[in-house]
């Protein structure tokens, strides 16, 4: 079947040629990150997008650990289990049969549903518990769950402080780690999304509270995500959604995170987490269609599943960081378009042979001046640049879609380096990457090692790569070859590599 072939692919990303040899240049242990494997395109997916509430009633536990076709959503991701939160989207927490959006009182529950979940008794504390526990036994860094921005009807009389604190504090018995706070009543409620933040901050200080709606909550936010898009137009949409947040400064003991959802090279190019959409269900819909929320045409997501597990492991070497406002923003744009055939968008607004037009930035960096690009033509890759807290450097090179065709053009990129021995991660397709330091260094005295971040094992490019005083020139077939060392049969993902000078003597 599909589901195991899928499965059993993702699962060897890190075998064969890529077991362990001299050290990996990542470390073993999972990061600190609120990145997650959202399940909503799942609940789509098994039930072939007929409607939305076909796809709330898809959320059980039936579908996360049953061993039906297109089941054991849990059994997902395994290479980077230990790195995700594993988040339950739209109705965990409402009767089976109670999937309206509409007038239903039971939205805003945030129990563990009891007919969804059988398995799981007792107290709601005690459920929800359980199940973390068990997703948490299959390697899963935690668990999380889609909030609907309201208070049931049945706790009308409650008041919204009591209520959301009871809440919180059955989340924080229960070890339960991200509420993915979404649409509601109170959706677009300045205070209440300020007054859920300040009781999960003193209620349930381990749980990740995520926001959306309004940029401006990005500064009270521990998490603020940018929100849907479709994919075949996805890259400008999303690197100008994140480009708008990023003059933001978080405030005081707000963690200030933007999570850019289901594109990886962007989260790591311009400091962000990672809420993964994707999933191995390859081809049409049970029902025979093309799935429409990830066509297989431009950039095909499902056919690069290595990029996620490339940018989740980057993370454990570079964490994501707070908007801070210290960003560059190109004035520059660049013009992607799609014209859409027959089931490429969830859009059900859009009609076939429109042509979608989005534009953004060509470049954007985070704590470090804007990346030089050589190449100046129509066509070139938006690039991304950041230098993390800890000094390492990533660069993204994104791939724009121009008509009916994802391009990738080779760009060659300049941009500044910190410290010789930080890390530096290379992301996408390049001419060659230039990466200029403050100091020069006697070449002779210089190692340098590359690795696929989807492997454990390093490999030394020093004969490869060029040292000219200050500067150190990557040339883009080493890119290539090293990024995608160790590639899964079949996948289409860019390259995603981990760059690590050591100098012998100072």
């Amino acid at each position: 079947m599909i589901r195991f072939t899928a499965i059993g692919l993702l699962a060897s990303v890190m075998a064969g040629c890529c077991g362990r040899g001299p050290e990996s240049l990542v470390p073993d242990t999972p990061s600190a990150a609120p990145d997650y494997l959202c399940t909503w395109n799942l609940q789509g997916y098994v039930t072939s997008y007929v409607s939305n509430e076909m796809m709330r009633y898809a959320m059980n536990e039936e579908n996360i650990f049953g061993d039906g076709e297109y089941c054991n959503w849990a059994s997902l991701y395994e290479p980077i289990r230990g790195d995700l939160y594993f988040v339950m989207d739209d109705s965990w927490d409402i009767p089976q049969d109670e999937n309206a959006a509409g007038g239903n009182p039971y939205l805003g529950t945030t129990e563990l549903s009891e007919d969804r979940f059988p398995s799981f008794r007792g107290e709601p504390a005690e459920r929800l518990k359980a199940l973390t526990k068990r997703l948490k036994r299959m390697g899963w860094k935690g668990a999380g769950g889609w909030i609907c921005a309201q208070k049931p009807e049945a706790y009308a009389s409650m008041s919204e402080e009591e209520y959301w604190t009871d809440r919180l504090k059955d989340a924080a018995e229960a070890g339960f780690s991200y509420w993915k706070v979404d649409w509601g009543r109170d959706a677009t409620n300045d205070a209440w999304r300020q007054m859920l933040t300040r009781l999960g901050h003193e209620h349930a200080p381990g749980l990740w509270i995520e926001h959306a709606m309004k940029n401006d909550y990005v500064v009270f936010s521990d998490a603020f995500r940018t929100y849907d898009v479709e994919n075949v137009i996805a890259q400008p949409v999303t690197i100008q959604r994140v480009a708008n947040l990023l003059p933001y400064k978080a405030q005081e003991g707000a963690r200030g995170i933007i999570n850019c959802e289901d594109e990886p090279y962007i989260a790591v190019g311009l400091g962000c987490a990672i809420g993964v959409m994707r999933h191995p269900f390859a081809g049409n819909l049970p029902d025979g269609r093309q799935d429409d929320a990830f066509p297989p045409v431009g950039h095909n997501y499902k056919r690069c599943l290595d990029e996620v597990v490339r940018g989740v492991r980057w993370h454990r070497i570079a964490e994501p960081f707070a908007v801070d406002g210290d960003c560059a923003v190109d004035t520059v744009r660049l013009a992607d378009s799609w014209e859409l055939h027959e089931n490429e968008t969830w859009n059900k607004g859009r009609q076939v042979g429109t042509v979608l037009r989005e534009s953004a930035p060509a470049r954007v960096s985070r704590r470090m001046p804007l990346p030089e690009v050589a190449d100046t033509s129509a066509s070139r890759p938006f690039v991304l640049a950041s230098r993390y807290p800890n000094d390492a450097v990533a660069v993204a090179a994104i791939g724009r879609a121009i008509g009916r065709e994802y391009v990738t053009r080779a760009a060659a990129v300049t941009v500044e380096g910190s410290d010789w021995e930080a890390p530096v991660g290379l992301f996408g397709r390049f001419g060659e990457v230039t990466v200029v330091y403050p100091d020069a260094v006697d070449a002779a005295a210089v190692e340098v090692w590359g690795q696929d971040l989807a492997g454990d094992t390093p490999v030394e490019i020093t004969s490869e790569v060029r040292i000219e005083g200050n500067r150190l020139v990557v040339p883009g077939e080493v890119i290539d070859r090293v990024g995608l060392m160790c590639a899964s049969e079949g996948d289409l993902s860019a390259p995603g590599m981990v760059l690590k000078v050591r100098l012998s003597a100072k």
